[in-house]
């Protein structure tokens, strides 16, 4: 029989073995760990561009090795993985060379291009007439942000008068025509673009095209919408006249507007001391009242213009 010292050494035996069981586990495991994360894998990537409708097909795409903790969400490992059974998938946004084929920029299995796919939660594809004019030359490209603008005839007013007015602003282009550019890669001048809207804002592109022919304005990716937009009538086809009162120009509001200001005052300074009178204002929605005999000048503040007159001494 094993007297006590033995059995203390069997279950110290025993305590170390486990120990170093589970030391080795925890080891090989960490260690295998570090091989997956600093490893790589193969995924599928685009080896030709591929544009909106184009079929993704084995001929296509390749594999490249990428590493395992870089590996984006949505990649495909393998051609059956990427078209299961030999189904079509087309791609909905543009992939380029080399970049990874994710399942958010194609079709689902068997199916062809939907618009439908690349809509927001709560957003609408409406589509519009345009020209070589409207659409600007044909330089609007899919994803880009467009202003839509209605130029109407003013209900009511005489039949030659015609209004514009800003009726969207930051609207995304989905689509335009089948395809983007000539088979040389030149832009292609589109009849339709594909814009994607509210609901609401869908409903007011449909009356539009009824009343009035709308125009494409291409603005900067992000930038904030103007709060203050103004209607444009026959009688603003004038430098420097907006919304049918004066303004200084847009190019000149700012830096430029107080050296403007300054210089009409000192004008205004210079004349009144060399004819010892004062200015008389006048509102300019009154009738314009009789021009002074004689040289004048006339200076504008604001919408108020004033009427001085020039001379030797004031004679």
């Amino acid at each position: 029989m094993l007297n006590r010292q033995s059995w203390i050494a069997l279950g110290l035996a025993i305590v170390l073995g486990v120990l170093a069981v589970y030391l080795a586990n925890t080891y090989l495991t960490s260690s295998q760990k570090r091989v997956e994360l600093t490893g790589t894998s193969k995924i599928a990537v685009a080896s030709v561009p591929m544009a909106f409708g184009v079929d993704v097909t084995p001929d296509k795409v390749r594999f490249v090795d990428y590493p395992n903790n870089s590996i984006p969400p949505g990649s495909f490992s393998s051609v059956a993985q990427l078209l299961p059974g030999g189904q079509r998938r087309v791609a909905l946004l543009p992939i380029s060379v080399n970049e990874p084929i994710l399942a958010s920029k194609l079709s689902a299995s068997g199916s062809g291009a939907s618009i439908a796919a690349l809509l927001p939660e709560g957003m609408r594809a409406a589509t519009v007439r345009i020209n070589d004019v409207s659409g600007v030359a044909g330089f609007v490209q899919p994803s880009d942000t467009v202003d839509v603008l209605i130029t109407r005839q003013n209900a009511g007013a005489a039949q030659n008068t015609q209004l514009t007015d800003v009726l969207l602003q930051n609207v995304r282009v989905i689509a335009i025509d089948q395809q983007a550019k000539n088979a040389d890669g030149t832009p292609k001048v589109a009849r339709t673009a594909t814009l994607e809207v509210t609901p609401i804002d869908a409903q007011k592109l449909a009356l539009a095209q009824e009343v009035g022919s709308l125009s494409l304005v291409l603005r900067k990716p992000g930038e904030a919408n103007n709060p203050v937009v103004e209607t444009v009538s026959m009688n603003d086809l004038r430098y420097n006249l907006y919304g049918g009162a004066r303004y200084p120009a847009p190019a000149v509001v700012g830096g430029l507007g107080g050296a403007i200001a300054g210089s009409i005052d000192r004008s205004a300074a210079l004349v009144r001391s060399t004819t010892g009178s004062q200015p008389s204002r006048r509102p300019s929605a009154r009738p314009a009242a009789p021009k002074p005999q004689g040289p004048s000048i006339e200076v504008y503040r604001g919408t108020t213009s004033n009427q001085y007159k020039v001379g030797k001494y004031g004679s």
